[in-house]
């Protein structure tokens, strides 16, 4: 099935956040788009509004009749649904043509010119970096991204141009559907030990990875991660971080609010870039996303124009409140290595404030493979709130719970363990300089309430 011959595209999943870009995706080509998600929310509304039929109660008679024709229906599915969900089940028993969102990613990376970022962490934020600065260029771009860019309000860029910018995602080796004509990899740390088993078998995933890279492609590869890459003759490789490697930046000047330095680049030096969203972390993040839209054919005056007005994306190194008196921040943060980068990049900005933070952790193989990495990284902070596990896809695992987490924090933190519920009550309890609120689960769904609660102490 080629995407003219699909007439309508039915969605399991519809509300996840990559799910929902290619839900958005096919409405713009003018598909019939219909689906199923667990749960309604924010973004499934907005999807309705845009023309999505979507339902939240697993039933096989709720599917529309649109949707029952084997020739001309396309059924993307992700793989966080179980195998015995009754509408994913009725549409294997009726021969349907079935893909991972992945694939459906990866049939476009064979079309176009694919601009891909990979890694365990940063790769929401560089990928969306990139996409502005190439949309904001006379190159322009589509990109599918793992969150809402606080630009453009949405998941998703559509235009004309050979460009799609794609975040890669590890999660069941999604990312081996790809074919890259540019990539990133941003990290390496251990994830998803519940899919890999070892961390040798996460690493092989990777550098199959980039086995799949384009022979007029290219690799920018994270300087001293752990890696060996294994492209394909004809790819060519480069190295970034802060401040070392082919691409990296220099002459790094914090003060009043903000980060300015200078990009050192072998396509093209560039000086005096000011970053739009200060936090020393996306120094890193900037290379990398710089050095995608030279390889895209940025300019520098475009790139340099652009990059101050890059906004960030929703739940990334968020700001909900920043004055004198209180600061509230959201990040999407739920692995040890990332939690640690976003307390670091926390206390450069306040020193001087105490920092509290309310972790949610998200899924239960990933608490009790990491949770004294966990305690590590919280043990950075002032105050650690734990919550509950979120379970995601997961059944509990006897003995995990948070306070696998709380026993192992540095002796002598400030720590609370409570539900969700009795969250609100805790803070109200607690004098807040600084609140950041970590985890990938449905923690943001308190966010408004917190900001309530704190804005005008």
């Amino acid at each position: 099935m080629d995407i003219n011959s699909i007439k309508a595209v039915y969605f399991i999943g519809a509300g996840g956040i990559g799910m929902s870009a290619l839900v958005r995706y096919f409405l713009s080509k003018g598909k019939k788009v219909a689906g199923y998600d667990k749960t309604p929310s924010e973004l499934t509304h907005k999807l309705q509004e845009e023309g999505a039929d979507i339902h939240y109660e697993e039933n096989v008679s709720l599917i529309p009749e649109d949707f029952r024709d084997t020739s001309s229906t396309l059924v993307v599915y992700t793989p966080a649904i179980p195998a015995e969900h009754k509408e994913l089940c009725y549409f294997q028993d009726n021969k349907f043509e079935i893909h991972k969102r992945a694939q459906v990613l990866g049939m476009l990376t064979r079309t176009e010119k694919g601009i891909c970022v990979a890694g365990t962490h940063g790769k929401t934020t560089t990928s969306t970096m990139a996409a502005y600065l190439i949309d904001r260029s006379h190159v322009g771009c589509n990109a599918f991204l793992g969150g809402i860019s606080k630009n453009y309000g949405t998941n998703l860029l559509l235009s004309d141009s050979r460009y799609v910018v794609i975040e890669a995602d590890e999660f069941d080796r999604s990312f081996h559907w790809l074919t890259p004509y540019a990539t990133v990899i941003t990290a390496t740390d251990s994830d998803h030990l519940d899919i890999y088993g070892t961390h040798e078998a996460y690493l092989e995933s990777f550098r199959k990875y980039t086995s799949l890279i384009r022979k007029d492609g290219c690799l920018i590869i994270k300087k001293g991660i752990d890696l060996q890459p294994d492209v394909q003759p004809g790819v060519t490789v480069y190295t970034y971080s802060a401040t070392e490697g082919d691409f990296h930046a220099e002459n790094i000047r914090i003060g009043n609010g903000e980060i300015m330095f200078d990009y050192i680049s072998p396509l093209g030096n560039i000086a005096d870039i000011r970053l739009g969203v200060p936090v020393y972390v996306n120094i890193e993040n900037g290379v990398a996303a710089m050095a995608l839209a030279q390889i895209a054919g940025a300019t520098a005056e475009e790139i340099k124009a652009a990059m101050p007005g890059f906004k960030g994306v929703d739940r990334r190194f968020d700001f909900k409140i920043k004055n004198d008196r209180i600061v509230f921040l959201s990040d999407y943060a739920h692995h040890p290595a990332e939690i640690s980068q976003s307390v670091k990049s926390v206390r450069m900005l306040y020193p001087d404030k105490k920092v509290t933070a309310v972790f949610q952790p998200h899924l239960y193989t990933r608490t009790r493979d990491f949770y004294k990495e966990f305690a590590d990284s919280l043990s950075l902070l002032d105050e650690v709130i734990l919550l509950d596990i979120y379970p995601a896809r997961e059944q509990p695992l006897p003995g995990v719970t948070s306070k696998l987490i709380y026993d192992n924090l540095r002796p002598g933190i400030e720590k609370t363990m409570c539900t969700k519920e009795e969250l609100l009550d805790v803070l109200k309890a607690r004098k807040i300089e600084v609140l950041i609120t970590l985890g990938a689960g449905d923690i943001d769904n308190y966010v408004p309430q917190i900001y309530e609660l704190l804005k005008d102490r």
